[in-house]
This record gives structure tokens, sequence and C-alpha cells, in this order.
């Protein structure tokens, strides 16, 4: 049977090169493309793909929400997230959110395929190169971050503000009045211990709730 595919990217070349990558794989199809967190789980919702394919640092919403979402709205819907970071911090998170699979942007060319095709069978799958590290911490072992302190909502809010958009627009996005946005812009900001902006989106960057560019 054909495995039908969803990528979720920011990028258009890495969405080009991943479709090409699985059309050759025989047996995958791709069905769609978006590029942000909010397309994703839209899309996911109306095509019904096997398997979604997406980057963790992406506009809007960050992969790992939009998987929770995922997970939540169209459960027989299969998550594998790629990203640049190896830390088990990442990595727990994006399983404890629904993800299925972890890919590593580096060798995603060897191994998005062996994905797919695992977690669509059923089974995890995580990057060889990661898996000497998560042996050292178990996957069911507790993580406590820093983001553990926030809510779903103060994290969606979190990536808005460090993308720029103003309360207003967070407010239509997240459906909040702009008063109700500060409220929870000054409280995150409390939690994590930063007094300014700048502060914030360094903090983003680092935990890969937001693109770098």
């Amino acid at each position: 049977m054909t495995i039908r595919v969803l990528l979720a990217d920011d990028h258009a070349l890495m969405r080009e090169g991943l479709r090409a990558l699985l059309a050759a794989s025989g047996n995958i199809s791709v069905v769609g493309e978006v590029s942000d967190g909010r397309q994703a789980v839209r899309r996911a919702c109306d095509l019904m793909p096997d398997v979604v394919v997406m980057d963790v640092a992406m506009p809007e919403l960050n992969g790992i929400e939009a998987a929770g979402l995922i997970r939540d709205q169209c459960p027989d819907t299969k998550v594998v997230m790629l990203s640049m970071h190896s830390s088990t911090e990442h990595i727990h998170r994006a399983f404890a959110a629904g993800a299925a699979g972890y890919v590593l942007k580096a060798s995603a060319s060897r191994e998005v395929i062996d994905a797919v095709q695992a977690v669509n069978a059923g089974q995890r799958y995580l990057s060889p190169a990661l898996r000497e590290a998560m042996n050292a911490a178990p996957w069911g072992a507790a993580r406590v971050g820093p983001l553990d302190s926030l809510s779903t909502r103060e994290r969606q809010v979190l990536q808005l503000v460090v993308e720029g958009k103003s309360s207003a627009d967070i407010g239509r996005t997240v459906h909040l009045s702009p008063k109700t946005v500060d409220t929870y812009r000054s409280r995150l900001m409390k939690k994590l211990g930063v007094s300014d902006v700048p502060s914030l989106v360094k903090f983003a960057l680092e935990h890969g709730i937001t693109p770098s560019a």
C-alpha cells in the first residue's frame, strides 16, 4: 500500500528535496506541502495523511506544538519530526507531544524513508546517532525544562511574541483579547525569568520554538 505523506517545512528547497527523496522510495506519495505549523494542523485534518514529516522550528506554531494538536485532532496520523537539535530535551518534548519519529536534519536524506515506513508500521523511530544518548536517559524518564513551566497557551503566545506579532495580531490568531495576550506575555516572561523581548527571542531560538531565519 502507498503511504500518504504531508510535508511541513518553512523552507521550499527542503520540501522539494524531501518530496523527490520520498517519491524515489516507490511506496510513498506526498499528498501536500505546508510552510508553518498552523497550516500543518489544518491540512493534516483535511487530508488525513498516514504520516506528517514536519520540521520542529516553524513559523506561527512550532512543530512540537503542532504534533500535539495533530495527535488530538487526527490520531490516526503519525508524525515524524525533523530537527537540527540533538538534545534529549528536544527529543523528549517531541515524543511527549505525540511524535512517533525524530530524525536529525543532517542525516534526513538517509533516514527519512526508514522513519516514514517505521512509524506507518506502528513503530517508533529515532535517528541512530541519537540512540546512545537516549539509552542513557530512558524514554519514560521525567524531563523537566524551562518550557514545562508554561501552559500550552503560554507557549503559543511566546512563539508569536518573538516573531514580532502585536498583541492585536496574536489575539486574532489564538482567539484572545489583546489585554489577555498581554497578561499571558507578562506571566510567561516572569516564569522564564526574562525581562525583555530580546532575551525572550534568545530563549526561543535556543529551544527550537521558532526558526532562526
